[in-house]
């Protein structure tokens, strides 16, 4: 399969894992969206990123990279939520940088 889906089809997965407690939480479904493309986006990223790191490492800096932005809005309103929004980058970033590395 082409580079390009398969990263998106990896960044959804992730979407959909992000955004599962999100919904649990009843947050605003324009979160929830911008979550899911939020993901997407960081799939198709982090597979055709080319940096000397181990293709986890590159996953987890991209991913906590670009959690710093939201991390910004959300503290505004709700700082409780800082650590699980990392938390979440983190692994979610980690997973997203080894599989686009094994199957993209």
């Amino acid at each position: 399969m082409d580079k390009l889906i398969i990263s998106i089809i990896i960044g959804g997965i992730a979407g959909v894992i992000d955004v599962i407690p999100m919904l649990l939480q009843k947050l605003d479904k324009y979160a929830n969206i911008s979550a899911f493309i939020h993901w997407i986006v960081l799939g198709i990223i982090i597979s055709y990123v080319q940096m000397p790191l181990a293709p986890w490492l590159q996953g987890l800096v991209i991913a906590e990279l670009s959690a710093l932005p939201i991390v910004t809005i959300v503290a505004k309103e709700d700082t409780k939520s800082i650590i699980p929004i990392l938390v979440m980058s983190a692994i979610l970033g980690i997973l997203v940088g080894i599989s686009t590395a094994k199957f993209a």
